[in-house]
């Protein structure tokens, strides 16, 4: 935690269960308050953050007022809202009526609404690239018509202590009349790379051990599994469930790194040369994690002894969760969350880095 004499007011837009929050309390910022539609994500959220004020719902449906009553004091406003719609065939006139901007839009009325100090947006990496740059450009004029000097570039979550190769675009804008400045990507501290083996090596003796909360008896052996464990070093959500049986002897035949290309031809049921790199990739222990995704059975990763995809806290780890976390939900829905989530040592690197803007005035 930071030791600030301030602690600084987040509010998640898009919240999810709540990657991007749970980087900047780890920074030592105050959440409160997060946005989402998904109900599981937000009840995850409210259980982890239990002092933010949480809305489920479409984020349409919140009044001006509603937003200014719940999130009067905001130093610093993230999310990740779709921008699909930004596109030289739109134009300005049509990108407001577009349904695929309706919530970057929302994201603006907050803005508006709240005078933030800092805001961020998190995307898919290919935003900065499309149309020849178009939408980069329009969420750039958009925010500097709002007061904000804004700069981006897509992160490798892998460079900041998460275990996992997974890249995102990243928009930081500060409020010009709060601090005449452009946030600098090179401050954020890049730390050494973390394997798997260090998220999720200690876990294995638990393979055989069923349902149920289970305890690690050792010490942890590195900074990241210290980072990983409860004050009593207890492990929910970890249970080893195993696919059907033909997806078991396919996935037996893989060694860690390979992927679908070394099963055997007779275990598939069609001769398909197209299929993903990543499809039955079994995760190297000696290195990161590939993105990690939503799936649950029909997931694309599988865990690097076993012949099954990893549990949730197991994909939580990888994410760069800690066991103090806790993901309410379905099964399923968990895997949803945990995969539709930035990685929280990613955006830790940022709120530090966002730290020492806020603390320059």
């Amino acid at each position: 935690m930071s030791d600030t004499s301030k602690k600084y007011n987040v509010v998640d837009l898009f919240c999810g269960c709540g990657g991007i929050s749970y980087g900047f309390e780890l920074a030592g910022y105050n959440i409160i308050g997060g946005v989402d539609f998904n109900k599981d994500a937000t009840a995850t959220f409210q259980h982890n953050f239990k002092q933010a004020k949480v809305y489920t719902g479409y984020i349409e449906n919140i009044t001006d007022e509603e937003v200014k009553n719940a999130y009067s004091d905001v130093d610093v406003m993230v999310g990740g809202p779709p921008c699909q719609g930004f596109s030289t065939a739109n134009r300005w006139q049509k990108e407001k009526d577009d349904p695929r901007n309706k919530l970057f839009f929302e994201y603006i009325r907050f803005v508006k609404l709240l005078r933030p100090k800092v805001v961020l947006i998190e995307n898919v990496r290919g935003l900065l690239t499309r149309n020849d740059g178009y939408a980069k450009e329009r969420i750039t004029t958009i925010l500097e018509d709002e007061g904000y000097k804004l700069n981006m570039q897509v992160l490798d979550a892998s460079e900041y202590g998460v275990p996992q190769n997974r890249k995102r675009a990243i928009i930081i804008g500060i409020r010009q009349d709060f601090l005449q400045e452009t946030f600098d990507f090179d401050t954020l501290d890049k730390k050494p790379k973390v394997t798997v083996e260090d998220a999720i090596g200690e876990l294995y003796q638990f393979e055989k051990d069923g349902v149920g909360i289970k305890t690690l008896k050792e010490k942890p052996t590195s900074e990241y599994r210290k980072y990983l464990r409860t004050v009593d070093n207890t492990v929910q959500d970890h249970e080893a469930r195993y696919p059907a049986q033909i997806v078991q002897d396919r996935i037996h035949c893989v060694p860690q790194g390979g992927n679908w290309e070394d099963v055997p031809e007779n275990l598939w049921s069609n001769n398909r040369k197209n299929r993903h790199s990543s499809a039955y990739k079994r995760l190297d222990p000696n290195t990161q994690s590939c993105t990690i995704d939503t799936g649950n059975a029909h997931s694309n990763y599988f865990h690097p002894l076993y012949d099954r995809i990893p549990s949730v806290r197991e994909s939580a780890r990888l994410q760069s969760f800690s066991d103090r976390f806790e993901f309410l939900g379905s099964r399923g829905s968990q895997y949803k969350q945990i995969g539709n989530a930035v990685p929280p040592l990613l955006a830790k690197a940022i709120a530090d880095a966002i730290l020492k803007i806020l603390e320059k005035k």
